[in-house]
């Protein structure tokens, strides 16, 4: 139900479903976390890298990720408060673990993608829409939950954390439960 867009507070309070605090139901969504597990490996054709921005305690926040435009999974998540090509080869190490093989990575015009794909060895291609645009769906899907927060994620002490756990859980409900409106189905579930 957070996933879905209801906050810990109205989990608790408006719908009455849940007979505990709202602090009780952050503690059982950061739980999650040891249940969350990644993509399985297997061979992909191509992946759309992007990143884009998210207002946590008033300053932007990057978010980055990668998704299998066939599949349409999202295969890494990341935040970080810059955009380098330290952050652009980390996310493109985390799509990897995803992956048999060296798929082709399609990606704008971040100055930032190119040293990293070179140094791992990747074929890249540019391109603004097409296939690309997978990536930029499922970042609005992202900002929709995210309005919620009004666009400022609230994350008080916990910083960058809490924002990479809620991209974890987010990301799995995504891919296993959440369906998809184009697939009918969740993008991790494969047609037999």
């Amino acid at each position: 139900m957070y996933m879905a867009g209801l906050s810990f507070r109205g989990m608790t309070e408006r719908t009455g479903l849940i007979p505990a605090s709202h602090v009780a139901v952050y503690y059982w969504v950061k739980r999650l976390r040891g249940l969350i597990h990644p993509c399985r490996p297997k061979v992909r054709g191509e992946i759309a890298v992007d990143e884009t921005k998210l207002k946590v305690n008033g300053q932007y926040l990057f978010i980055w990720a990668a998704i299998d435009v066939d599949s349409r999974e999202v295969l890494a998540v990341d935040a970080s408060w810059q955009r380098s090509i330290m952050n652009a080869e980390h996310i493109l190490k985390k799509a990897l673990r995803s992956c048999h093989n060296k798929p082709l990575i399609l990606i704008d015009k971040g100055p930032w993608y190119l040293d990293a794909l070179q140094s791992l060895g990747l074929k890249w291609k540019h391109i603004t829409h097409g296939m690309r645009n997978r990536i930029e769906r499922w970042f609005r899907t992202l900002k929709e939950r995210t309005r919620g927060f009004y666009n400022n994620f609230p994350s008080r002490k916990r910083g960058i954390r809490c924002v990479k756990l809620f991209l974890e859980t987010y990301t799995y409900y995504y891919n296993n439960l959440r369906t998809h409106q184009t697939l009918k189905r969740p993008p991790s579930q494969t047609l037999s």
